[in-house]
């Protein structure tokens, strides 16, 4: 039986919108969904901090999960980052969910102070970072690791489940880490699943989860979804390349169905890219397009 799909929402990060970034997160929260989204850009002064936002959302909510979409490992020192997310874990009850890339935008890292990193090194980096945030959470004796990029000596994990960890892999060498130590894939782009980059990236995650002895089952698909949401159907749901573009209410309920039931996708984050207000856009999101597909997929 397909498992429940997870629906979650991103309302943008501005600094000039925080309150109704946090208007939002409540009424995302009280209307049942299940991921509130912000980006991770620390190196953009006009952005809200993510973890710092999260922070102020989760205590603001009671059943709504924060994820970073995703850090920026480069920028955030793995074993801090590990104790932002236990203490965060702690904080709200398990309701935060660690979103992880390997860094794309070298040169804005750059400019914070972390030194470039070449593609492979940046995927080591990037293996190492996850590695040490599973090894301090969950409790147990002192963690020493000598990584390439990552050093600690005899720190004490948190007695706090590890959160789950969903990255933004891209190339072969992230997705096969993603297959081995991962819990979920969110497809770069934005792909959805009838994309060439998600029956790829899927393929490659597959056989690193065999490979390391784990099932393809463990490390669940969530798309980022841009799209509008209309208020009548529209003739074309999907643009010349084939990406998913939007539609009404009916129209998303379809196609997400059947993502779901042909495609094995376990949730959705929706970006609203008209001029809808966003107050609506949710509400069309979370009081009428979840509760159908949440209903259609559990008739089956």
């Amino acid at each position: 039986m397909p498992r429940t799909p997870l629906f979650g929402f991103a309302p943008g990060a501005e600094v000039a919108r925080a309150h109704e970034v946090l208007d939002l997160a409540v009424r995302a929260d009280r209307a049942g969904l299940d991921l509130f989204s912000l980006s991770d850009h620390p190196y953009h002064g006009a952005r809200l901090d993510a973890y710092a936002t999260l922070g102020v959302v989760l205590g603001a909510t009671t059943r709504i999960t924060g994820l970073a979409n995703v850090s920026n490992l480069p920028s955030r020192p793995a074993p801090l980052l590990a104790r932002t997310l236990t203490s965060l874990s702690a904080l709200s009850g398990g309701r935060i969910v660690l979103g992880a890339g390997a860094g794309g935008f070298w040169d804005d890292i750059t400019r914070l102070g972390p030194p470039r990193l070449g593609p492979a090194a940046a995927v080591r980096a990037f293996e190492e970072a996850l590695t040490l945030v599973r090894a301090l959470s969950g409790g147990g004796g002192p963690v020493t690791f000598e990584g390439e990029h990552h050093r600690v000596t005899d720190l004490e994990p948190a007695d706090v489940p590890t959160p789950p960890i969903w990255t933004g892999s891209l190339g072969p060498k992230s997705l096969a880490v993603t297959g081995r130590l991962a819990d979920g894939w969110i497809p770069g782009h934005a792909s959805d699943w009838l994309s060439d980059r998600f029956r790829e990236g899927r393929r490659l995650i597959d056989a690193a989860a065999l490979a390391a002895g784990r099932s393809p089952a463990d490390v669940v698909t969530v798309h980022n979804l841009p799209g509008r949401i209309t208020a009548r159907p529209l003739d074309r749901v999907r643009d010349a390349t084939g990406r998913w573009t939007g539609g009404s209410v009916a129209q998303w309920t379809e196609e997400l169905t059947g993502a779901v039931l042909e495609h094995g996708s376990a949730g959705f984050i929706h970006f609203n890219t008209d001029d809808t207000p966003l107050p609506v856009a949710l509400g069309r999101w979370a009081e009428e397009i979840a509760p159908a597909v949440r209903e259609a997929v559990a008739e089956h």
